[in-house]
């Protein structure tokens, strides 16, 4: 038996840090939204009590490190599944790019393995056990547009956001989350107004949500990784609505209502680096 799942990446509209938890972890606050640009998660019943997985990528891992993997073995650890899985991966989000790319095909794998076994568990109890993988999975298993409190566990659904197009642009470097975090001060970080984009959401308000859009950690970020900051200067110089830094980055987005728009500022970007997507807001 064969089973396929989409593993959608994610951008945030808004990324709040609250503070430091007495474990180290760092209590936020994220709107994130769901794009079309996936990738795909193939399943395999093997009768061997073995995890393997194949992608084709350079910069990502195909044995336990690779988030798919570890998602599969807790699974099979917390239902006592003995049972192996063949995992494809078949990669179209960019790799450590604040995309949610590790997250969602871990979530995939979840959601994915909990119908292969007809194991017939809700998709919260997968979310809380996505939180033991990465802050970002718990989101990633719900998808559409959500909030997430707490380390990412406490999930509230919320309205989509208006029909839009999304500009992608990826500079040439990678971002660790942790080394990011652990520059956080909560104290001189900005906060987004995560309430008004919130109200905007419900009232299908597209300008007030490019209005509102923030995240906490696009300032430090660009102090490290100063090609952020020129690319969210020269998209917004383009004429997107609204940019912003997606995650702990690199990522920049742009949101635009007009595809013709859309596709002037692609070929904008193009020129600027190469990793550059236009796609749609699906959440």
């Amino acid at each position: 038996m064969t089973l396929f799942e989409k593993a959608p990446a994610k951008i945030n509209l808004s990324l709040d840090v609250l503070g430091k938890r007495n474990d180290g972890h760092h209590d936020v606050e994220m709107i994130m939204t769901t794009i079309d640009l996936a990738d795909r998660i193939e399943l395999d019943k093997l009768q061997e009590d073995r995890i393997e997985v194949s992608l084709w990528s350079r910069y990502v891992p195909n044995d336990e490190r690779n988030l798919a993997y570890k998602a599969a073995k807790l699974f099979k650890v917390q239902y006592g599944i003995k049972q192996g899985v063949h995992i494809k991966i078949e990669k179209n989000i960019p790799v450590s790019a604040g995309l949610g790319g590790g997250s969602t095909d871990a979530a995939a794998v979840l959601r994915g393995l909990n119908k292969l076994w007809d194991v017939g568990v809700s998709l919260e109890e997968l979310a809380l056990l996505g939180l033991k993988i990465d802050s970002d999975v718990p989101f990633c298993v719900y998808g559409s547009t959500a909030i997430a409190k707490g380390q990412g566990e406490i999930i509230t659904r919320l309205p989509s956001p208006p029909s839009c197009w999304v500009i992608l642009a990826k500079p040439d470097i990678g971002v660790s989350t942790k080394s990011i975090f652990h520059r956080v001060n909560t104290d001189v970080i900005p906060h987004p107004h995560t309430n008004a984009i919130i109200q905007a959401l419900h009232e299908k308000d597209f300008h007030n949500i490019c209005n509102h859009i923030g995240n906490s950690l696009e300032a430090v970020t660009m102090s490290i990784y100063p090609d952020v900051k020129r690319i969210k200067q020269k998209m917004a110089v383009a004429g997107a609505d609204g940019v912003l830094m997606s995650g702990s980055g690199p990522t920049v987005y742009g949101l635009v209502q007009h595809h013709n728009k859309a596709q002037r500022i692609y070929n904008s970007m193009k020129g600027f680096c190469h990793d550059v997507h236009i796609v749609r807001i699906t959440g």
